[in-house]
């Protein structure tokens, strides 16, 4: 009896195992060409992510997706993944937290159903947290180096440079950053027909920051009327270096005013304890 029952449980596992290879195969075959490389942490989920991806693809709504494609592409990750891997990544993420959660109780012997919708609800917005930082840290890198790119521009132009001679110094000699891959995909652009107010309104569009937005005005109005690139790139320089050290100067006024907090909840009580436990000790003994 107990052969038959150990027989017939590695059967079925065979065949579970056939299913899901037969399912997986059925996935299309990911075409990452000119796609960007996937980190490691990537790379071990990718064939779920996959998987799921290809098969929720047609519950998605078209609005969901594409508002997730607009974040992803401000985020930088539009070339790493898609709006439905995207989402697979998130129930992927949603699974493993309740998982880990499950573990947990049980070791603990105390399965709560609460801490698993908890631990579900987490892990389904911790994606979109992620995005959230990355899409910031993304900004804040723009607009630090945007400065350095206006000044290498207007060099460039005023030493009789066009636009796109320019362009390729700056990318050439800036530093490394999001900005330079941005410009470097308006050179492309350019150089595959595209006009240049076009091929900067698109570079506006893909990142959406107010400082760039400014720029691409600036140069579509210095087009139309016929001013000069180079004043105009200078004027933007100096205001964005200008608008940097306001930032800068708000946030660290703005630095005593966040200290408050952890100077009330945590560094005051233990400063009060040190001092008040020698005086509370020798008012034991000679009592």
């Amino acid at each position: 009896m107990v052969n038959i029952i150990v027989t017939c449980f590695a059967l079925a596992l065979v065949l579970l195992l056939i299913s899901c290879h037969r399912i997986y195969q059925s996935v299309p075959t990911d075409n990452r060409e000119f796609m960007d490389p996937l980190s490691p942490g990537l790379k071990a989920i990718w064939p779920l992510v996959r998987l799921l991806a290809f098969y929720i693809s047609e519950k998605l709504s078209v609005d969901y997706l594409e508002r997730i494609s607009k974040k992803l592409q401000v985020s930088g990750l539009s070339y790493i993944m898609t709006a439905e891997q995207y989402f697979a990544i998130r129930i992927l993420s949603t699974l493993f937290a309740i998982g880990l959660t499950l573990s947990a109780c049980v070791m603990l012997d105390d399965v709560n159903l609460r801490y698993l919708l908890i631990a579900g609800i987490f892990g389904y917005f911790l994606p979109m947290m992620t995005l959230n930082d990355l899409r910031k840290k993304r900004e804040i890198a723009i607009v630090r180096v945007l400065p350095v790119y206006l000044d290498y521009l207007t060099l460039a132009i005023e030493a009789g440079l066009n636009m796109s001679g320019a362009l390729t110094q700056a990318v050439e000699r800036g530093p490394n950053g999001p900005l330079k891959i941005e410009f470097e995909k308006v050179i492309r652009d350019m150089r595959a027909g595209m006009s240049r107010a076009q091929s900067f309104r698109n570079m506006a569009e893909r990142v959406q920051i107010t400082e760039l937005n400014s720029l691409v005005s600036s140069l579509a109005q210095a087009e139309r009327t016929g001013a000069s690139l180079g004043g105009t790139l200078r004027i933007q320089a100096d205001q964005r270096r200008v608008e940097r050290f306001q930032k800068a100067e708000k946030k660290a006024l703005e630095a005593p005013v966040k200290l408050i907090f952890p100077l009330i909840v945590f560094i005051f009580p233990v400063t009060f304890l040190i001092l008040a436990f020698p005086i509370a000790m020798k008012i034991m003994y000679e009592m």
